[in-house]
């Protein structure tokens, strides 16, 4: 049976995952509605290249925090079995609620249906599931950032490591989260098909984050 608390997280998870930071914030404190301007994505990478490092870092954080609330809903359901399995049902909670997260930012209400990549939230997402592996994520992101300067690139190596990481590093046996890895993989490929061809022609666009915003 369905109980309340289970449709509640769910329909909270999609609010919360719907909230377009980027849109938002750049309305209220710059004036520009960030999804007319560079890649018209409004996400964090489009905010830094749009108004800059501050902006930026306040939809990653926000975004990311998105993820991580959404997933931890699941706290609030609790598992229907006892023993063992309860163990296993939590984190299909936890997943299920974060991908409805990731869900409302690619497609929020309260902007249209016309949201951002995901990536941030998706990062909360795997922040709640999997601290290490999380963290294994961030170094690949940094580190193929640094090498490279194209967040695209580096969201999509990141996305990578998490299904590696658990499998080779961490050695995760729950099946739902090694499903879970490979479906981050799918989506980020089908988000960042269009950064996936400009940096097959040389034309994808890099980020400087220590700079000042751009003028619109």
């Amino acid at each position: 049976m369905i109980s309340m608390y289970l449709v509640g997280a769910v329909v909270l998870a999609y609010l919360f995952g719907s909230i377009p930071t980027a849109v938002w914030l750049g309305q209220s404190f710059y004036g520009v509605d960030v999804r007319e301007y560079g890649s018209g994505n409004a996400g964090a990478t489009n905010t830094f290249r749009v108004l800059g490092t501050k902006a930026g870092g306040a939809v990653m954080l926000i975004d990311i925090l998105k993820g991580w609330t959404a997933t931890n809903l699941a706290y609030f359901i609790g598992p229907s079995v006892t023993g063992p399995q309860a163990a296993a049902q939590f984190v299909n909670y936890q997943l299920a609620l974060g991908v409805i997260a990731v869900v409302g930012h690619l497609f929020p209400v309260f902007a249209g249906f016309r949201g951002g990549k995901g990536v941030a939230t998706l990062f909360g997402m795997i922040l709640a599931v999997h601290f290490q592996a999380a963290m294994v994520c961030v170094s690949v992101f940094i580190a193929v950032l640094l090498l490279t300067r194209y967040v695209s690139l580096s969201s999509i190596s990141a996305g990578f490591a998490f299904p590696f990481s658990i499998v080779f590093l961490f050695h995760t046996s729950v099946k739902s989260v090694l499903l879970y890895g490979m479906c981050i993989c799918v989506l980020i490929l089908i988000t960042h098909q269009k950064n996936i061809e400009r940096l097959l022609k040389g034309k994808e666009s890099k980020v400087y984050l220590f700079r000042r915003r751009a003028k619109v």
